[in-house]
């Protein structure tokens, strides 16, 4: 009988305690008001304040308070401040019939709106052409603004890769943009190439930059001397590149996030 209590208290002592998240508003000393994604985590041992492309989040323990996190935010409130700025979160959300622009490769995309029946995206004299709804649906005007940009992204690449196809062993085996939280691009085992989407907002010589790395493992599978020769020889500007997405990289996948409302 002792043994069963002890292995029934053992059991519920391992039970592990789900993780919850919750969206809050925390107004600063400064007066400004930042929204916060506060998770409590049963594996915390300290609270923890954090930013990247998705946002501010506060970690905390399953014993903290909800004052003691607001206290934490409001103490570190120029630091958060400064990591938001720096990520990019603060990047404005696409607003119909009000936003004047959009980033693309490395640059803002004039937007000239027009009242329509039905929803389409053009480019017309260097500037894209939104014809909607007065009250179109937000998701709809996300999803097509991220048709675009991949339909962009897949122009450039069309035109990048013939050039590099040839120094190759085989090509890609095919071709796929994602949202990425951390990474630029990926290749799998089988060849398949996956690019971040936010690199169409880019300027172009980065991207090319991506792609010139990612198909450079088609020959190496690691990052060796011998790899970075192959970038080399096909990138000299690679380490200028390279800086680039160090310094601009989380404003940049920040900016795509805030223009698709993609969550993932």
């Amino acid at each position: 009988m002792t043994s069963l209590l002890r292995l029934l208290t053992g059991q519920l002592r391992a039970a592990p305690r789900t993780i919850s998240r919750e969206t809050i508003a925390i107004t600063l000393a400064n007066g400004q008001t930042v929204e916060v994604l506060r998770v409590r985590d049963p594996r915390a041992r300290r609270i923890k304040l954090s930013v990247d492309e998705r946002g501010p989040r506060l970690t905390l323990p399953m014993r903290a308070s909800d004052i003691a996190g607001q206290r934490f935010v409001i103490q570190h409130g120029e630091w958060l401040l400064a990591q938001i700025a720096s990520a990019g979160t603060d990047a404005p959300s696409l607003q119909a019939h009000l936003s004047t622009s959009i980033p693309l490769r490395g640059r803002d995309m004039p937007l000239r709106w027009q009242v329509a029946r039905y929803l389409r995206l053009q480019l017309e004299d260097d500037a894209l052409v939104v014809a909607a709804p007065e009250t179109v649906n937000a998701k709809a005007l996300q999803r097509a603004l991220r048709d675009f940009y991949e339909g962009q992204a897949r122009a450039d690449v069309g035109r990048w890769l013939p050039k590099y196809l040839p120094g190759l062993p085989r090509a890609p085996s095919r071709l796929r943009y994602r949202v990425m939280s951390s990474q630029w691009g990926s290749l799998a085992p089988d060849g398949a190439l996956s690019l971040d989407l936010s690199l169409v907002l880019a300027p172009p010589a980065a991207f090319e930059y991506v792609l010139v790395h990612e198909l450079c493992h088609l020959i190496h599978a690691d990052h060796s001397r011998a790899f970075w020769r192959e970038v080399e020889a096909r990138c000299p500007d690679w380490r200028d590149q390279r800086e680039y997405f160090r310094a601009s990289g989380r404003a940049l996948k920040a900016g795509l996030r805030r223009l698709i409302a993609d969550d993932k």
